[in-house]
């Protein structure tokens, strides 16, 4: 009986082990293991140059630092953008950055960010009427206004005496925060000259409501600038136009160059523009548009990137404005990079030898 029991129990204690699974070694939990945090970056569009950069750019610096990254574009419609972060904040993303398409349209969606403790970042524009925002990364968008309207004012020898001269204005789009500081900034240099007579508003139009294009529309821009110069320029030269990007300055150089500017009898007027996007900087070297305001998106990306890691490991992120941006809710804390006049004098030296640009994709 003994060596009948001693048998029954090894056959036991055989099988058990026999079938017992073995966990893998990369099943096994250890102590220093987390959860890979994922990071919702909303775009406005996929239209611009500038938006594609500024995703591209993240999306390498976030992965970088071990993030995942969910990038959506809502191709300049609202309701896209609000559909794409309720997607996200269900999805339970650990922040979010967000470049607004119209800033006062995303109070509503934001709040069930907040109630989920989800951190927001404001990216480039900034998100009005809601404490959501945790923190804003941009540009200086008034100085941006301010170069434009000082490359406008050296180029014609201003401040030399020289004029009167022939202007028009355009401003950006009414529902973007900064199309606001950039006009406003430009405003700030050009106004005296407009008041003295040294510059000359054919249409008369200096009022943001009258010239600012609705989402940046290039086509909008031509259509107006050809309805200015059949109105108010017959006859008589257009010496400078403010624009303030290069998707406006496109269709403002198109409607130009339909009767017959840009050639040796009819020089292109001084025209200038913003985000150094690459059909405008070809523009620049074949004598077209005038110049561009450089705002490397390489920096800003890197920026909100630093924001949002600093916020989720319970960091304060630097800052260096805490007056300036106020959306109706809160004053946001900022930090503004600094954006470069370029045109065809500089942009070797900024664009190229910098790696933002190779030469052959100038050619």
């Amino acid at each position: 009986m003994k060596k009948l029991f001693t048998c029954i129990m090894a056959t036991l204690i055989l099988f058990v082990a026999c079938s017992k699974k073995e966990t893998p070694k990369s099943e096994v939990p250890t102590e220093n293991a987390k959860a890979v945090k994922t990071i919702g970056i909303s775009m406005p569009t996929k239209s611009m140059q500038r938006w594609l950069d500024d995703g591209n750019n993240m999306v390498k610096s976030f992965e970088e630092l071990g993030y995942k990254v969910d990038l959506q574009y809502a191709e300049d419609v609202v309701e896209n953008q609000v559909s794409q972060i309720e997607n996200m904040i269900s999805k339970k993303v650990d922040a979010l950055v967000v470049a607004p398409i119209d800033g006062e349209a995303l109070s509503n969606v934001l709040e069930s960010a907040v109630a989920k403790n989800i951190p927001v970042i404001s990216y480039d524009r900034l998100i009005k009427n809601t404490d959501a925002v945790s923190y804003y990364a941009t540009f200086d968008n008034f100085q941006v206004g301010v170069l434009q309207g000082t490359y406008i004012v050296e180029k014609l020898g201003l401040k030399d005496g020289k004029g009167p001269f022939n202007i028009e204005l355009f401003a950006g789009s009414p529902d973007d925060n900064n199309a606001l500081f950039f006009f406003d900034g430009a405003m700030s240099v050009l106004k005296p000259f407009i008041d003295s007579g040294k510059l000359v508003v054919g249409s008369n139009q200096t009022v943001f409501n009258q010239i600012g294009i609705l989402r940046w529309d290039g086509a909008t821009a031509q259509s107006r600038m050809d309805n200015l110069l059949s109105a108010y320029y017959t006859g008589k030269k257009v010496d400078a136009v403010l624009s303030p990007n290069d998707s406006l300055a496109i269709g403002i150089v198109s409607s130009l160059k339909a009767i017959g500017y840009g050639t040796p009898n009819q020089p292109m007027p001084i025209i200038t523009g913003q985000d150094a996007d690459l059909p405008s900087v070809k523009s620049i070297i074949a004598g077209e548009q005038t110049a561009t305001i450089f705002k490397d998106t390489r920096v800003l990306a890197k920026r909100a990137v630093t924001m949002t890691d600093a916020v989720l490991n319970d960091k304060m992120p630097e800052v260096n404005d805490t007056k300036t941006y106020n959306n109706g809710k809160k004053i946001v804390p900022s930090f503004l990079e600094k954006p470069v006049s370029v045109d065809i004098s500089n942009y070797k030296e900024i664009l190229i030898d910098s790696g933002y640009y190779t030469e052959d994709k100038l050619k």
